[in-house]
């Protein structure tokens, strides 16, 4: 039975950052994973994920996707690979009933943010968003922007890939299409039994997304749901100019989850803009999650969220693709020891914006595993917040 000082169950995000971060530590640690990273059956994939300093959803991912930052800059030096494009970010709300006391709304929150923590950023009216970024030339006049130089995407599939054969390289086993099937703890340590072997560890972090709830059961399997995202790559209008034009975006046009898209620039050589929303109304499970696309779907997504509000993009789409959320009631993470496994970590899953902090997360439970505790305060991801439930 093989031994070694740490074990992470899954790599994906967080999973390929933690391994990467203990073997580059020099601990002896093995990676397991049910599928073969980078895949396209979990939340990692996409070819893009934006990343940006200024965090909407709260003031406690700050810290993280600083840290972050740096180590895709680290890590792009270290293989040569381009991870972190700085598009620059532009977060805008444009709808007819704005209010600019709402502090609800996410274009404020971001400003707000990025104030309080000194982040480099300009505040847009109407005029300048149009004057800056063609493809908005349609936003109301009450519109308001933020816009972050700093800010941009990240590359999914080609930071696993990095981090993943960085690990190897320093060390690092990884077990690739093996599926846990029981994992058990002692005062020793811990014991994870997969489809092929048995493997023993001081530690243990387990970052297995949207199949967490169903290894670990309770009182996961009631804290967590699993949503099928649908992304779209919609062909630009012939001769126009938008790329090196428009930056990564999150507009805010209504009310609701509906009332919200993002999306990527547009890259050299693809003719495309990547264009998104989030979506919670149709839950599922890893393993009869739809990843179809259909015609219907396609107009829908156009109609919707395009139509109107996006210049230079036609309604055709070349390409789609379909990846799932692991959802907290809270739609923040979680992040905490097992309440019953002993030396066992649980970590995220992320609930649609984790990519942009997992580097630094990685960083993280890999201190925790080395030291008992990480140097970034994660208190606020604590399972305590569910005790009720």
């Amino acid at each position: 039975m093989q031994r070694y000082e740490s074990l992470v169950i899954g790599l994906g995000a967080m999973g390929a950052a933690t391994v990467y971060q203990l073997a580059k530590a020099g601990v002896k640690v093995a990676g397991i994973d049910r599928h073969h990273p980078p895949h396209t059956f979990g939340s990692s994939h996409g070819d893009t994920r934006i990343t940006r300093l200024s965090v909407g959803e709260g003031a406690q991912y700050v810290p993280i996707v600083r840290n972050s930052h740096r180590i895709w800059r680290e890590l792009e030096a270290l293989s040569g690979e381009a991870l972190f494009e700085q598009s620059g970010l532009l977060v805008l709300t444009s709808r007819d009933d704005f209010d600019p006391s709402d502090e609800s709304d996410f274009t404020l929150r971001t400003i707000g943010l990025a104030r309080t923590y000194g982040i480099d950023h300009e505040v847009l009216d109407a005029t300048q968003i149009r004057q800056r970024f063609p493809q908005f030339a349609q936003v109301v006049d009450s519109a308001i922007g933020y816009y972050e130089p700093e800010g941009g995407f990240v590359r999914p599939e080609r930071c696993i890939d990095v981090q993943l054969k960085l690990a190897e390289q320093h060390g690092a086993t990884l077990y690739k299409g093996e599926t846990v099937t029981e994992i058990q703890s002692d005062e020793h340590g811990v014991t994870v039994t997969t489809d092929r072997r048995t493997l023993q560890a001081d530690k243990l972090v387990v970052s297995a997304g949207n199949w967490m709830g169903g290894l670990l059961s309770t009182p996961f399997d009631r804290l967590l749901s699993v949503y099928p995202q649908r992304l779209f790559w919609f062909e630009l209008e012939p001769g126009v100019d938008l790329v090196g034009k428009s930056p990564t975006y999150i507009l805010t046009h209504g009310q609701g989850e509906e009332g919200i898209h993002y999306g990527f620039p547009a890259l050299p050589g693809e003719g495309s803009l990547k264009i998104a929303t989030a979506q919670y109304h149709t839950p599922s499970t890893p393993e009869t999650l739809d990843r179809t696309v259909s015609a219907a779907q396609e107009r829908q997504m156009y109609e919707q969220q395009v139509q109107g509000r996006i210049a230079g993009v036609t309604a055709k789409v070349v390409k789609s693709a379909v990846c799932a959320y692991t959802v907290t009631p809270d739609h923040h993470f979680i992040i905490d020891e097992h309440p019953t496994l002993q030396h066992t970590l649980v970590a995220s899953p992320c609930s649609g914006h984790g990519f942009k902090h997992s580097a630094a997360l990685g960083e993280a439970f890999a201190q925790w595993c080395i030291q008992g505790a990480s140097d970034l305060d994660l208190s606020s991801f604590s399972l305590k917040r569910f005790a009720s439930r």
